[in-house]
């Protein structure tokens, strides 16, 4: 693709960075096949091409944003299917991260809008908050009728039945290896999770143990930073990201890491990203030194050597979460890991296709995201499966709200398979 930018624009290394991805694209719109919102709503701007267009109009003439660019960038999920696709090598999400990053600071949204996003910023990176945010959510419910807007009627919703006491795990701290150690790494314990699962936490650094791991949850780590950054509010998830990249470097600067593992696979995208997110900034070469050891938790496991575990008559629905499959490329080390420890693994049609999650999509666009709920479950459901696995817990949250089929962790399954408990979801399942 042409462009036509100045060299005084080229001076800044976001439009630098944005300059060489729209050179990248050939408008070949195989993107467009694998794009689920072009899928749901037909519409050429409502594709990753269209939106390349708009991105491109808005930078190069630096214009302020108009409404119709806005709800179009708004509407993608950052999925990142596109970037699968694409036979160019088109780094789509750089490109819509630094336009997000320029509508935030260039356009004035409506008032409503401008509310519910700072609600969001202020509440869910901070798992105290959300927790709080989560029972009001509760008890809000028998009113949700009364409310106009579908996004509050959304954040409703969103909360669980049950909503899990704080778990000790979370906090600072140690844990030793059973056994031998072999490797040292920190666990980034997150920040909606939890708040709405602490099973995730407690079966990673039970099942790490296990295998030889010394766990650390470092002082000062905390939000990723990948919910605000979505948003365009830079300088919030900047700052998150910032604080995780001085907790971790202590640690390597004192008794080192082999790792940084990561279970919420949102967040993992993102903290492999600290490289190109402070490539101009001081802390350029820690960040870079973060991502480099960041790892997905079926990563570390796979070169972990599993055990393998004795076939169970149990037949696992896996759900590819878009930020593994497409933001970090890991496709086939949950599947296998699932098979080596005796489980029956089936995968869903268009398992590609996103659940409509996406960070805080299924709360800013409330409609798009029950579509592409509705067909992720449709094709789960299609496969008859006993339990659903995902790697993530926004994907968790999204598929459950729609299915009667319990829905777990992938590391869950396999902490069960090596000796760990029986996930508390399967419990709740009567036979």
């Amino acid at each position: 693709m042409q462009t036509t930018f100045t060299e005084e624009q080229l001076q800044d290394p976001g439009t630098a960075r944005a300059n060489e991805i729209l050179r990248a694209c050939v408008h070949c719109g195989f993107c467009t096949a694998t794009c689920p919102t072009y899928q749901v709503l037909g519409d050429e701007l409502d594709s990753p091409r269209g939106r390349i267009y708009l991105i491109k109009d808005m930078l190069e003439n630096e214009r302020v944003p108009d409404a119709k660019t806005v709800q179009h960038v708004d509407r993608c999920l950052s999925c990142l299917s596109c970037m699968t696709t694409c036979p160019s090598g088109v780094h789509y999400m750089h490109l819509v991260d630094h336009a997000r990053a320029y509508i935030e600071r260039n356009y004035q949204r409506p008032l409503a809008d401008r509310a519910l996003r700072w609600m969001l910023a202020r509440i869910l990176p901070y798992p105290a908050r959300f927790r709080l945010a989560l029972r009001a959510a509760k008890l809000g419910r028998p009113v949700r009728a009364l409310l106009p807007d579908a996004r509050l009627r959304a954040m409703l919703d969103m909360a669980p039945e049950t909503i899990p006491p704080v778990s000790p795990n979370d906090a600072p701290q140690v844990f030793a290896p059973e056994g031998a150690r072999r490797m040292r790494v920190a666990l980034m314990t997150g920040c909606a999770q939890r708040a709405l699962n602490t099973d995730i936490n407690d079966a990673t650094i039970r099942l790490l143990r296990r295998l030889g791991c010394e766990v650390v949850v470092a002082k000062g780590a905390g939000c990723c930073g990948a919910l605000t950054h979505h948003m365009g509010r830079e300088g919030e998830s900047h700052a998150a990201a910032a604080r995780n990249i001085r907790a971790w470097s202590a640690e390597i600067a004192g008794e080192g890491l082999d790792a940084i593992v990561i279970n919420t696979s949102g967040c993992g995208t993102t903290v492999k990203d600290y490289g190109h997110m402070f490539r101009d900034d001081p802390l350029a070469e820690a960040a870079a030194q973060i991502s480099a050891r960041a790892m997905d938790i079926t990563e570390l496991l796979a070169q972990l050597d599993l055990p393998e575990g004795a076939p169970r008559d149990l037949t696992v629905a896996y759900h590819a979460a878009c930020s593994l499959q497409h933001g970090q490329r890991i496709r086939t080390e949950p599947k296998t890991l699932l098979k080596r420890a005796g489980f029956r693994v089936v995968e869903p049609a268009d398992s590609h296709l996103c659940c409509g999650s996406a960070g805080t999509y299924n709360l800013m666009q409330p409609e798009i995201s029950a579509e592409l709920k509705a067909r992720k479950v449709r094709t789960l459901e299609a496969k008859s499966p006993d339990v659903i696995a995902a790697g993530n817990i926004g994907c968790m949250m999204q598929i459950g709200s729609g299915t009667g089929v319990p829905v777990v962790h992938t590391v869950e399954l396999l902490d069960w398979a090596t000796g760990g408990p029986v996930p508390p979801a399967l419990k709740r399942v009567p036979g």
